[in-house]
């Protein structure tokens, strides 16, 4: 495995580390509305570097920026003041195109739309998690854990054994590197759920910490391929090079953004 890689991971883990377990909630909130804008602004450099959509960067930033608030929002209120956004970032895009005289057309509108949905929004779960579900700050783990022993496993199982591959939006990925994906965040899972019962005193259904690692696993490669699918699109290697190894802050944590909502309305089978 590339050394840099590695590095940049270890080096990573302890800062996530510590935002997770010892931040309170409005911390966490304004680390991820920075992730969020540091991802928005690689995904809308994207598609204007490939000439494929002039985005309209600023709705999208406020839109991140808002992140930070969402918990000063009371907490019956949270997921209707994140479905208010989408309708409003709507009629802001179009009353932007109409009074620009169509200089933003129907692509701009709906890539700027689209990164909002899949960045933003996707993101805004993670705390919501760790809040505002019972034990969320040990439910949070779940999705790291299943996210880095999926990307884990998946690669050092494809790099070696991957015979099959199975799609052209990432040549690399093969079906031996799936499978040995899935099976890495399985057993970090259950670890961890071991860790959560003898350690934390909060035990959870083993058959449903399988079930749900599973499909979260598959979501979390499919996070993957959206991503690539992107960049393939718009004709770039990676969304940048902020972290060495590992290109910008959106391939970091593409799986992560990806699996995040459905992790929320997963666990609430815990």
């Amino acid at each position: 495995m590339n050394m840099t890689r590695v590095l940049s991971g270890l080096i990573l883990f302890p800062i996530v580390a510590i935002v997770l377990i010892f931040a309170n909630k409005y911390i966490v909130d304004i680390a991820i509305a920075v992730i969020a804008l540091m991802s928005l602004h690689e995904f809308y450099k994207a598609f204007r570097t490939g000439k494929k959509a002039n985005p309209v960067d600023w709705l999208g930033y406020v839109a991140a920026i808002l992140v930070c608030l969402i918990h000063v929002v009371p907490i019956e209120l949270i997921l209707k003041t994140i479905g208010a956004l989408l309708p409003i970032s709507i009629l802001i895009l179009f009353l932007h195109s109409i009074f620009s005289n169509l200089k933003i057309n129907i692509t701009d509108i709906a890539v700027t739309f689209f990164g909002i949905c899949y960045i933003v929004i996707f993101l805004t779960f993670i705390s919501v998690i760790r809040e505002d579900l019972e034990n969320g700050r040990l439910l949070i783990w779940y999705v790291f854990f299943t996210a880095w022993g999926t990307d884990i496993f998946a690669y050092i199982i494809g790099k070696n054994f991957g015979k099959h591959h199975f799609t052209q939006i990432s040549p690399h990925k093969t079906i031996e590197g799936c499978i040995g994906g899935v099976i890495g965040a399985l057993l970090l899972t259950i670890v961890y759920t071991v860790v959560c019962q003898f350690v934390f005193h909060v035990s959870y259904n083993y058959w449903i910490v399988i079930g749900i690692t599973i499909l979260l696993s598959i979501l979390s490669q499919i996070g993957d391929l959206a991503a690539s699918s992107v960049k393939r699109y718009t004709g770039i290697k990676d969304f940048s090079n902020l972290i060495p190894g590992h290109g910008g802050m959106l391939d970091r944590i593409d799986s992560i953004v990806f699996i995040a909502p459905f992790a929320y309305f997963l666990f609430m089978l815990l």
